[in-house]
């Protein structure tokens, strides 16, 4: 029988203009296909976004091994600026170019090839599942997120995850993901007295007042990192009042921060620092200070063992490299698997997702492929 080709079909992924929210038509083509090797498939769409939920073997069997990913990208920029069609999937020199090519499209490719020839070839003793999302790029709240809801109502039941996203920094094989940190956003509204800069006694500045809590934000470290973690971070991503005249205090201010955060913090822990920071402020400068928080993500941790010790060992028999087990870089639809069942990420090397002229070297699709085939391989031995 003939092997599943992984890019050929991240071409035909990638030929799909499926720019978050839009399908684009990307999920019927791995319907078809799935559908064409025995897996049940049903759409679990919600909220305007389009999911797909696959499964071969039995529902809630013993041994359920899952895929997540995304077939939804963000959009091309500035299209002048790409030197193929963003979405054509030219290949040039081994490259295979095009929005999604590596976050990711082609992981999506490579799993679920993977898996199509797994089940065709070798049926194993258990299920296998893929959660395919169009809404990990934009809010997310109704893409993985959607699937497990369904799969928790329906009685499908997950006992190991792998998610597919982009992990390697520079070279194949070298780093996966067993946690994330955590991401909060937080919005500080600075409320006083507008008043004629020549007179600033006569007014109350929310942009100093601003300034002092953001210093106060900044002047120390939140931590020095965990045992699997490294040190949270702050950032101040915007200042802002819209003021148009140069000679008015305005009467009131904005400030953003993002915090990305270890297992030595939660989401509550934070907001409440954060407000009792802003509350300081308020009580020294008689400005009023509102904080309104929003967590994007929990940080969570598989701890090391059994199963990322499987996924290395796959990895280094197709690559040669053993990955570092890290939780670097930003959130995935991992925080929401976590609940779900233990889960690891693995995937392609990054370096162009999200950029002008994304592009994957073919021959790692396909070792990718190899991978996740030898990875069902054992996990069902």
């Amino acid at each position: 029988m003939t092997e599943c080709d992984p890019a050929e079909l991240t071409a035909r992924l990638i030929r799909c203009v499926s720019v978050t929210p839009d399908e684009g038509g990307a999920l019927g083509v791995l319907e078809t296909l799935l559908a064409g090797a025995g897996f049940q498939c049903t759409r679990v769409d919600r909220g305007g976004v389009a999911n797909l939920f696959a499964r071969w073997g039995a529902k809630a069997a013993d041994r359920s091994f899952g895929f997540n990913g995304h077939t939804d990208v963000v959009p091309v920029g500035d299209r002048a600026a790409w030197t193929q069609d963003p979405f054509g999937a030219a290949i040039v020199d081994g490259w295979m170019y095009g929005r999604g090519a590596t976050d990711m499209k082609s992981g999506v490719a490579a799993f679920a090839a993977a898996a199509v020839d797994f089940v065709r070839n070798t049926p194993p003793d258990g299920a296998v599942i893929l959660l395919v999302t169009g809404d990990e790029e934009g809010a997310a709240q109704d893409g993985t997120a959607a699937l497990l809801d369904w799969m928790t109502a329906e009685g499908e039941r997950m006992t190991h995850c792998l998610v597919g996203e982009p992990t390697c920094p520079d070279e194949m094989g070298e780093m996966m993901k067993i946690g994330r940190r955590g991401s909060l956003t937080c919005v500080f509204t600075a409320t006083g007295v507008q008043g004629h800069s020549a007179y600033p006694h006569r007014a109350r500045n929310p942009m100093s007042a601003l300034v002092r809590l953001l210093s106060r934000l900044e002047e120390r470290p939140l931590d020095g990192g965990s045992a699997h973690f490294d040190a949270s971070t702050l950032a101040i991503t915007t200042i802002d009042c819209g003021n148009p005249a140069n000679n008015v205090i305005p009467a009131r201010g904005s400030a953003t921060v993002n915090i990305r955060f270890n297992d030595l913090h939660s989401g509550a822990s934070l907001a409440g620092w954060l407000a009792a920071q802003a509350a300081a402020v308020e009580a020294e400068t008689g400005v009023s200070m509102t904080a309104r928080v929003s967590v994007s993500g929990e940080s969570f941790l598989t701890p090391p063992g059994a199963f990322s010790a499987l996924v290395a060992r796959a990895v280094e028999a197709e690559t040669g490299r053993i990955p570092l087990p890290s939780t670097s870089g930003g959130t995935s639809d991992a925080r929401f698997v976590r609940d779900h069942c233990p889960v690891v990420e693995f995937g392609l090397v990054g370096r162009t997702m999200h950029q002008v002229d994304e592009r994957v070297e073919v021959a790692q699709i396909h070792q990718l492929k190899a991978i996740y085939a030898r990875l069902l391989q054992a996990y069902f031995a």
